[in-house]
């Protein structure tokens, strides 16, 4: 796959989310949903509560049930991938500044991902094991993250592909034990 250039994979995103038909307002009529046990993540087949770290899922036009994915990055990727669905009503991200546990999300604790500010490149790992795109509801949870766990921070449109399609590798520092992973604490 050829590499888009740093911007235009952000930017994808946010046409996808923002091209929502006639109605530039649909995704505000959609709420988020929270999971159940027969909430299976698209890419990985198996149920979202056995996965730590945020979450995403995707609503499209002609579904009351969303999408879930066991990362923001899978989230994400699903809306630049050849192939799948174009037909985009809303995309929430959990937000991770109401978390008390990483492996614990709140319930409630969404976000839709064209508001959410996003820490990547951070020392944790997502749901599937990998690097994850860490988002918040608010700038300051985001920038009390990364300066505990590294990392860059973005809004969706300024996401670089790197950080979305690229290779994603686990985390080498403590965060990447299950152990460390689970008594995180987002605040």
């Amino acid at each position: 796959m050829k590499a888009l250039p740093l911007n235009l994979a952000g930017l994808l995103i946010a046409v996808a989310v923002a091209s929502c038909g006639d109605d530039p307002n649909l995704s505000r009529t959609i709420s988020p949903q929270e999971p159940g046990p027969d909430s299976i993540a698209y890419y990985c087949g198996m149920t979202i509560s056995e996965h730590a770290g945020p979450k995403g899922q995707i609503f499209l036009k002609d579904q009351q049930k969303p999408i879930w994915f066991a990362s923001v990055r899978d989230a994400l990727a699903f809306t630049m991938l050849p192939g799948e669905p174009n037909n985009i009503a809303a995309i929430f991200v959990s937000d991770v500044g109401k978390a008390k546990r990483w492996d614990q999300l709140e319930a409630g604790a969404w976000v839709e991902a064209q508001d959410a500010v996003f820490v990547a490149g951070s020392d944790v790992q997502g749901g599937m094991g990998a690097a994850e795109l860490v988002p918040f509801a608010t700038s300051a949870a985001a920038e009390q993250f990364r300066a505990k766990h590294g990392g860059e921070i973005f809004r969706l449109g300024d996401l670089p592909e790197r950080y979305i399609l690229g290779e994603a590798e686990a985390p080498t520092s403590s965060a990447s034990d299950p152990d460390a992973a689970s008594k995180h604490t987002a605040h």
